[in-house]
């Protein structure tokens, strides 16, 4: 049998990690700009400590373009302490809002219809914006066809001989569209109304407005989130598969393929490792 290429090796990963644990319903947001918001949070701290800066700002009514924008620097440094790096992180939340308003007149509408090339320049070109921060508001705020690379992603494809160490974000990111972009093998009919084979598969999903109230909540698995208004948004096939594969990737990282150990022989992945037959 023929030795399956990259790519064909990332859409296996997707429909195995797919069908074990379903949509993940990321990002876990209200509104475009606490994606963005939680994209800076986030960097080198957990998400249980993004949460709380984000609670923060939200019980002062300040988690929008005008509370950030408002904010006296050292009140928003204090709000947002929990995550980390809080001097560096508040004075990038305001180095954003200003590129917004001179660029885009504080309008995210404006700014998200730009094409995805010129505008991740844009922010690539924000101090304190990186590559991964920069993909995120693509994807996860702005719906644009960009696949997300983190340390899980490289951690996982290392492991499994996918990529070398120490490979560069671009090539990763690169390999990853290019496996995924096709629809990961998905059937044209499923393609156009947004959804995989294995949804046709499975029981009608809960009613999104009753998910919202807090009523039908699903069994959460992966790094799953409960159904939230960013994460039900409108976006292409492509987009949500680029969204889909970067949480199922997160959850194995977190729960199986850990950076000291490793717990290969209860991962949905296992039987992809080089050498298992």
């Amino acid at each position: 049998m023929a030795t399956a290429s990259k790519e064909q090796q990332l859409r296996l990963y997707y429909w195995t990690l797919y069908r074990a644990w379903g949509r993940q319903h990321w990002w876990p947001a209200r509104t475009r700009f606490e994606v963005i918001v939680g994209a800076y949070l986030t960097q080198n701290t957990a998400w249980t400590n993004v949460e709380r800066a984000l609670r923060q700002l939200r019980s002062q009514s300040l988690l929008n373009l005008k509370g950030i924008r408002d904010t006296p620097l050292s009140e928003l440094e204090q709000l947002i302490r929990s995550a980390g790096y809080f001097r560096q992180k508040a004075r990038r939340l305001k180095t954003f809002v200003a590129f917004l308003d001179s660029h885009y007149g504080g309008s995210l509408s404006r700014m998200f219809a730009q094409p995805t090339g010129k505008l991740r320049e844009q922010l690539l070109a924000l101090n304190g914006v990186g590559p991964e921060t920069a993909d995120s508001i693509l994807l996860y705020a702005g719906q644009h066809s960009v696949f997300v690379v983190d340390a899980y992603t490289r951690r996982v494809l290392e492991r499994h001989a996918i990529l070398p160490a120490g490979a560069k974000y671009e090539e990763i990111r690169a390999l990853c569209e290019q496996a995924l972009n096709v629809g990961a093998g998905v059937p044209a009919r499923a393609m156009a109304a947004g959804e995989s084979q294995l949804d046709f598969d499975r029981p009608a999903s809960p009613d999104p407005v009753a998910l919202l109230q807090g009523r039908g909540r699903p069994r959460l698995n992966g790094t799953a989130h409960t159904p939230s208004p960013m994460s039900l948004a409108r976006r292409t096939p492509v987009a949500q598969i680029y969204n889909d594969m970067h949480g199922l990737i997160v959850g194995v990282g977190k729960h199986y393929c850990l950076k000291s150990r490793t717990k290969c022989d209860e991962c949905p992945l296992q039987k992809f490792l080089p050498g298992v037959k």
